[in-house]
């Protein structure tokens, strides 16, 4: 047996194997069903997403809808106009471990910031609504690892570390008149 196979073992454990992070921000262009006079408010809701290793970065695909209240008719009337968009980031993993036994991973998609509209314009021929969306996420890959620790030829000490001797005297020092006493003065009654 060589000194290596006696000091060290190597175990097979599961650990982040791969970590990333992408913040995107992305353009809508919607089309509305009247012309547009004014945007009055947009939001995003509904948002859905899952999350797949693709070689050396995480696919992160879903969808959202984006929600556009606006004027029309020279700002006589309002309409929300709703419409669903899909996207598909690529998470570029920053951190990858090569020592992975196989390639049956655990994806673990976050949303940092959750997909929102920073700005809503009328598009220069005035028939459209372009809106600016912003998401990011982060990435944590799972995965089995090899890990090679080291021995200690003594063994474990299984001696009773936790053995503690206390006393009474140890809580004599223990304030126990911490709760106000039921017989307080605002639950008297005159």
């Amino acid at each position: 047996m060589s000194f290596f196979e006696r000091d060290y073992r190597e175990i097979i454990t599961k650990a982040v194997i791969g970590k990333g992070k992408k913040f995107t921000e992305s353009t809508h262009t919607i089309s509305p069903s009247h012309r547009p006079t004014s945007i009055l408010g947009c939001w995003v809701i509904n948002h859905i997403y899952n999350a797949k290793k693709k070689g050396d970065h995480v696919e992160v695909s879903g969808s959202y809808d984006i929600n556009v209240w606006y004027s029309y008719n020279d700002n006589t009337k309002t309409e929300v106009v709703t419409e669903r968009v899909s996207y598909c980031d690529h998470v570029k993993l920053a951190v990858k471990d090569d020592n992975c036994v196989h390639d049956d991973f655990e994806v673990i998609a976050k949303v940092v910031q959750q997909p929102n509209c920073l700005e809503a314009n009328i598009s220069g021929n005035g028939q459209k609504i372009v809106v600016e969306v912003e998401r990011e996420f982060i990435v944590d890959v799972i995965g089995e690892t090899k890990l090679c620790v080291k021995v200690d030829p003594h063994g474990c000490d299984n001696k009773d570390d936790y053995d503690y001797d206390l006393s009474s005297d140890d809580f004599s020092a223990i304030e126990t008149d911490f709760l106000p006493s039921s017989s307080s003065s605002h639950d008297k009654k005159d």
